[in-house]
């Protein structure tokens, strides 16, 4: 079943993290990125609210941009495009989405998270990378995952609610699915400061909508609120 996923990041422990923190009020868009070789990776980048002397001495001091060369300079919106190169530690990161049939279809930065939209052809390729990025200590946030349709828009309406995402993403991250699990369902429901009937609600359905989406059998349940 292909899956198209957005998954956040914090800047802080990815890509452009000291450039970030030297022009807080800089402003990116990912035009396209580019895997060159197992770990190389090249994105084009538009960048906004800075100059380029200052955007070029925060680049040259980011330890996780290898290289940047200036294409373009847009002066009616004041954005200046850019081709990088990540270091390896960053390309490796980005390669783990190449490696298991991930696509990068959007990235954007916003109040200091990194959000990738990724296209995988199944959904087991998704879990994959989510595990091979956090083995090389990014913290992931699945925030959305939906079926790619056949209308224009290549998706059909998510799954999963939002609070459904938020519960599983979190038991994922926090170990309740690892055997022996790293934490309870009462601590869990702590953590998401709701109640443990609602937190055990919340995971029961989204496990049976996702074990009804693996089976081709799309539950009653889906478009329940919680």
């Amino acid at each position: 079943m292909t899956t198209i996923a957005e998954l956040s990041l914090s800047t802080d422990e990815f890509a452009l993290a000291e450039t970030f923190q030297r022009l807080p009020s800089l402003e990116v868009r990912v035009e396209s990125v580019v895997a060159e070789g197992p770990v190389r990776t090249m994105p084009l980048v538009w960048f906004c609210n800075t100059d380029r002397a200052d955007l070029e001495a925060a680049l040259e001091a980011d330890p996780t941009v290898a290289e940047h060369l200036q294409l373009l300079e847009n002066a009616e919106d004041d954005e200046l495009f850019y081709r990088l190169h990540y270091t390896d530690e960053i390309g490796s990161v980005c390669c783990c989405v190449y490696e298991h049939g991930g696509t990068v279809l959007d990235a954007q930065v916003s109040d200091g998270q990194w959000t990738l939209r990724l296209l995988f052809p199944h959904r087991e390729e998704l879990s994959d990378a989510v595990s091979n990025i956090e083995d090389h200590g990014v913290r992931v946030d699945v925030k959305r995952m939906v079926e790619a349709g056949q209308d224009e828009d290549l998706e059909t309406t998510a799954a999963l609610t939002e609070p459904q995402q938020e519960a599983i993403a979190e038991a994922y991250r926090q170990g309740y699915y690892d055997v022996p699990r790293e934490i309870s369902l009462e601590e869990l429901a702590n953590e998401l400061d709701i109640s443990h009937q609602a937190l055990s609600e919340r995971l029961r359905r989204a496990n049976r909508v996702l074990a009804g989406e693996q089976l081709d059998e799309p539950a009653s349940e889906m478009a329940t609120p919680d």
